[in-house]
C-alpha cells in the first residue's frame, strides 16, 4: 500500500462523531481523524506512542494532566500508557494521528482502548 487515497478507506467510527481512517504499516499506522463540534475521544491510554498534527478546526486535548486548545498546524506527541483525552472546540476538526507500533484494534476495524462515552470500561469490539 505505497500510495492511499483516504477516501478508498471504509472509516471506522470509535465514538459519536468521530470517525477515522487508518492505513497502516507493519510498523506504522496513519489514522485520519474526522470530529464532528463538540465530539469527544474520551480520557484512555493505550500501549501505543501516539503522535498528531491539527489539520483542521480547533481541539481541546489532554495529555496527563495538562489540557491545551491546538489549532491548524499545532502538533503533539503523547508516550505510551499516558491517559489523553480530545474534543472539537468551535466546530468540526481534522487531525492526522500516527501511531507505533500499529494499533492492533484499529487494524482490525475495531476499538478497545477508548471507553465509550459515560463509561470508565473500553468500547465494545465491533468488525
Amino acid at each position: 500500500m505505497g500510495f492511499i487515497n483516504i477516501a478508498d478507506i471504509e472509516p471506522l467510527e470509535v465514538v459519536a462523531g468521530c470517525r477515522m481512517r487508518t492505513p497502516h504499516g507493519e510498523n506504522l499506522m496513519l489514522s485520519y481523524l474526522e470530529m464532528d463540534s463538540g465530539a469527544v475521544v474520551p480520557l484512555h491510554d493505550h500501549p501505543h506512542e501516539q503522535g498528531g498534527i491539527v489539520l483542521e478546526g480547533r481541539v481541546e486535548l489532554t495529555i496527563g494532566s495538562e489540557t491545551r486548545v491546538c489549532e491548524v498546524g499545532e502538533m503533539f506527541l503523547i508516550p505510551p500508557h499516558v491517559p489523553h483525552k480530545a474534543v472539537a472546540v468551535g466546530g468540526p476538526a481534522r487531525v492526522l494521528d500516527v501511531f507505533s507500533p500499529v494499533r492492533e484494534d484499529y487494524a482490525e476495524l475495531s476499538n478497545t482502548y477508548i471507553p465509550s462515552i459515560g463509561s470508565d470500561t473500553p468500547a465494545v469490539e465491533s468488525g
